[in-house]
């Protein structure tokens, strides 16, 4: 069909990725993009499998790096090296190691530990919100929650939150694949991000080497592995940071705003979460798999290998589209359907597999804290205007969410959980 949406960046896409990825799914659910030169998958069973397949690699920044012809120098390749070892973009048995170690910060029952503080910073946010007349519920609450979670979690001064947000923003451009206004000069203002937050992170983690603390920036340098020397370098610890911050801040940004437009809705679904706490769980899971915050993951192709007919050969990229997997009516029942009674475990919104996002724990708390308290606290919520996105091929990210509420700015400690 010469008609199928080949383009992911268009206006249409980018303000209907579902719809997109629905008709890709219905008509050529292995289909070659000349566009963004992949091949997009949109049925459920092939990107779980894909996620499991050695053919397809995460190693995909070298790749990248090694196929532009821009000298070493230039502002993009530059940033490509910064990021081309983080975990997220390695294979076993480098990731296997990276993982590990990584581990250390992210034990359940550390995460968990941590759900008082993250109400309290929800709370915080909306009172200050309403206090000050907000309307914007992604500047207000969504936007610096997680911002201030992952400062805390590192050991970071308090001061030091709005930089996070900051750098976190200037990789977004590059590492979502930015259209629009923002693609002529994305490279540069990801670079000087990056930089400024690796030296950042470098005076940081020195700052613990010597005087360990009870943050996660410690867990990692104290949960070295002693019995071969394998810890993590400097460098990578450096790595880590940064993309703890990156992944944990875009990502759960989006998971709360996409939430709350999407719950909000359906008024008699709203009050229903709002009055039951036990749905706002399922409720959260429902909206990761139909708006989750990442729309596709990308993957390098290392060998040649055929799905439903079609030649995927080396040296190739594969998009893996979520957001159509995570519809598709041979895996779900009513897809595109909230259905709070759906088993929990079924959607790929964190991925699937080694390369799971290694976060998912902490950004289902901070969504389900931060919907629930809104949900409460604000009632009648509602979202006005339509949608407006970032034109990016990877994140479902809204601009803003404007809303109207009959809350009230006078805080009522005694509502709190």
């Amino acid at each position: 069909m010469n008609d199928l949406p080949d383009d992911l960046l268009t206006p249409e896409a980018v303000a209907d990725p579902d719809g997109a990825a629905a008709v890709l799914r219905a008509h050529d659910p292995v289909h070659w993009s000349p566009t963004h030169r992949a091949w997009l998958l949109t049925r459920f069973d092939d990107v779980v499998a894909a996620f499991k397949n050695p053919a397809l690699s995460s190693d995909r920044v070298r790749p990248l790096m090694s196929a532009r012809d821009e000298p070493s120098g230039d502002a993009s390749q530059k940033m490509l090296g910064l990021i081309s070892e983080w975990m997220v973009v390695t294979d076993p048995p480098a990731h296997t190691r990276l993982r590990r170690l990584a581990g250390a910060a992210f034990k359940q029952q550390q995460i968990a530990a941590m759900e008082e503080r993250i109400q309290t910073l929800v709370d915080d946010l909306l009172d200050a919100f309403l206090a000050e007349g907000g309307t914007d519920l992604v500047a207000g609450v969504a936007y610096p929650l997680p911002a201030i979670v992952i400062a805390e979690m590192l050991g970071a001064p308090p001061e030091d939150r709005d930089r996070f947000r900051s750098w976190s923003d200037e990789l977004a451009l590059v590492a979502f694949g930015a259209g629009g206004d923002a693609r002529p000069d994305r490279h540069e203002r990801a670079l000087r991000g990056l930089e400024e937050m690796a030296e950042y992170f470098r005076a940081l983690v020195a700052h613990r080497r010597r005087e360990p603390s009870g943050d996660m920036l410690s867990a990692m340098i104290t949960g070295d592995d002693r019995s071969d020397g394998s810890g993590l370098s400097d460098d990578e610890l450096v790595g880590m940071c940064a993309l703890l911050l990156f992944a944990g801040h875009e990502t759960t940004t989006n998971a709360i705003a996409n939430a709350v437009r999407l719950l909000t809705a359906d008024t008699e679904l709203r009050d229903r979460v709002r009055d039951d706490p036990a749905l706002v769980a399922p409720a959260v899971e429902e909206a990761l798999r139909l708006v989750g915050p990442i729309k596709v993951l990308v993957r390098w192709v290392i060998e040649d290998h055929e799905l439903r007919g079609r030649t995927i050969r080396a040296g190739e990229r594969v998009y893996l589209v979520l957001c159509g997997a995570n519809r598709d009516p041979e895996r779900f029942a009513d897809p595109d359907t909230v259905d709070l009674a759906r088993s929990r475990a079924t959607h790929i919104a964190f991925g699937r597999g080694v390369h799971a996002c290694i976060g998912a724990q902490l950004a289902r708390i901070e969504t389900r804290i931060a919907v629930g308290t809104l949900l409460r606290r604000l009632p009648g919520l509602r979202v006005e205007g339509e949608p407006e996105y970032l034109p990016t091929i990877a994140s479902r990210a809204q601009t803003s969410l404007p809303v109207v509420h009959d809350g009230s700015a006078t805080v009522e400690t005694a509502s709190r959980p």
